[in-house]
């Protein structure tokens, strides 16, 4: 359900420059009563650093990376098999500086074309107001407000994710069949080169939000100093970063230009696929189809995305920064990567599988959250599976001191498991991967890394709505004893 707090207490840190000393003593951040931690009002991620949670910072700062260029490379240079590299180096046949020697590196080209897509989409998410709410029944878009941040500060967000989304696949399709400016396949015939061009983007932009946090933070009472620079710098110092009034980090960066690009990066394997063997298999369909499906609920849906973990509650660091510039848009679209390189013709039965079992995954996804949505709308005065939803009351405390109401509902899929959301996510991402059949790994990846997400994110989640709501929750977890899997876990 809803994301919760943390309670542990932030260690002051002792020798910072005088403009972070302003900065820190604006959100208290260097002085905290002793009776700060009993406080409830203070939720998102850790205050304090322990040596298991630096432990996993620093392997992902050292090896995410290397897992992205693993994936392409063994795709590049050894047909999607995962293990050839391995098997070459262990062997003797190749070296580590063979492999990297038939590695493109970065050219001119891929910056100008990475250059001119993250240019587009801040031009459409900054310069061109949302139309789309207008004539598009039951879509919410433009100004919206966002959750109360924990400073108690409701962020307002130009929401016209759907319209880029739009405009930009118009462009797309114009260009293909009309104007011919550039290739279809332009994505993957520079797909090595722009990596060197996201991850330069992905990092500066980390390192730019961690140094606006110290020295000009949107809201100094939002932000979370660890005095750990590694964990400070991957989990994000500041809550909502933003520049001016409208272009918020979050927003932009967990929807654009990444997600946008996933289905445009699924159009440009297809149009490999199609020069390279003269057709376009089934099973890459099925991945552009139901790939795309959960592209556009996520943009249909972006005002909803305003009240869910990744805004409420994640702060802005490395781990949103280049993970939603570099491990979105590579590793999330492995299986078409790999159609490319290992083209699947499924037989009709098995196709009609892999659909139904995603489009059964995305309605138990969709209809789960619009449960939960319809449900806050209307403060519970509505009908649910042909009842009145049941719930728990409860109540929690934001950083300034005012306590607020809530409701946690134990009907519909919510009275199932606590996150049958996710279920039905883990249902589609299978989809995604068994399109590609099973002589190899690498596209099985996408569903082993959701479930360990998915899991991180259900215990994770738990944990702060357990601080967040104390006693309440402990109600609400003995009506709803399951997370994933009924009877299960």
């Amino acid at each position: 359900m809803e994301p919760g707090p943390d309670t542990q207490t932030h260690t002051a840190e002792k020798k910072m420059g005088e403009r972070r000393k302003q900065n820190a003593s604006k959100g208290d951040h260097k002085k905290m009563a002793n009776g700060a931690k009993d406080q409830s009002g203070q939720w998102g991620r850790a205050w304090e650093v322990d040596w298991f949670s630096l432990g996993g910072v620093i392997f992902l700062l050292m090896f995410a990376p290397l897992i992205v260029y693993y994936f392409v490379m063994s795709c590049d240079q050894y047909q999607c098999a995962l293990t050839g590299p391995v098997l070459d180096l262990y062997s003797g046949k190749t070296q580590l500086w063979d492999i990297w020697s038939k590695t493109p590196l970065i050219t001119w080209k891929a910056v100008y074309i990475y250059a001119a897509w993250v240019s587009f989409q801040v031009f459409l998410y900054m310069i061109v107001p949302d139309i789309c709410h207008k004539f598009l029944p039951g879509y919410v878009g433009g100004v919206q407000d966002g959750a109360r941040t924990p400073a108690g500060v409701i962020n307002k967000y130009q929401v016209n994710g759907l319209q880029a989304w739009i405009v930009t696949h118009i462009v797309w399709f114009a260009n293909a069949y009309y104007f011919h400016w550039f290739s279809p396949t332009i994505i993957i015939d520079n797909w090595i080169p722009l990596l060197w061009c996201t991850n330069i983007l992905g990092y500066s932009v980390s390192t730019f939000a961690m140094i606006k946090a110290y020295w000009f933070p949107t809201n100094a009472k939002d932000c979370k100093f660890t005095g750990n620079i590694l964990y400070d710098y991957m989990m994000g110092i500041e809550f909502n970063p933003r520049i001016g009034k409208w272009f918020d980090f979050k927003l932009f960066f967990n929807g654009r230009p990444g997600i946008v690009a996933w289905t445009l990066i699924n159009l440009s394997y297809a149009a490999k696929q199609q020069e390279l063997y003269g057709q376009v298999t089934n099973s890459m369909i099925l991945v552009n189809i139901l790939q795309a499906i959960y592209v556009v609920d996520f943009f249909w849906n972006e005002a909803w995305y305003l009240k869910t973990i990744d805004i409420c509650h994640d702060h802005f660091g490395w781990y949103l920064g280049w993970g939603d510039c570099v491990w979105l848009p590579f590793l999330y679209t492995l299986q078409g990567l790999y159609l490319v390189y290992n083209p699947v013709q499924l037989s009709t039965t098995a196709a009609v599988g892999v659909l139904l079992l995603g489009l059964i995954g995305y309605y138990i996804f969709r209809m789960t959250n619009h449960q939960k949505d319809l449900f806050r709308r209307t403060n519970g005065n509505c009908v649910i599976w042909g009842k009145k939803p049941k719930y728990i009351e409860c109540s929690y405390s934001s950083g300034d001191g005012k306590r607020h109401y809530s409701k946690l509902m134990i009907s519909g899929f919510w009275g199932v498991v606590r996150h049958f959301n996710y279920t039905g996510d883990l249902m589609g991402s299978l989809s995604y991967c068994l399109a590609c059949g099973f002589d190899h790994l690498l596209p099985y990846f996408y569903i082993i890394y959701m479930t360990i997400l998915l899991v991180h994110r259900c215990i994770r989640d738990e944990h702060r709505c357990s601080s967040k709501y104390g006693k309440d929750w402990k109600l609400y977890t003995d009506a709803v004893p399951y997370r994933l899997l009924p009877g299960v876990f």
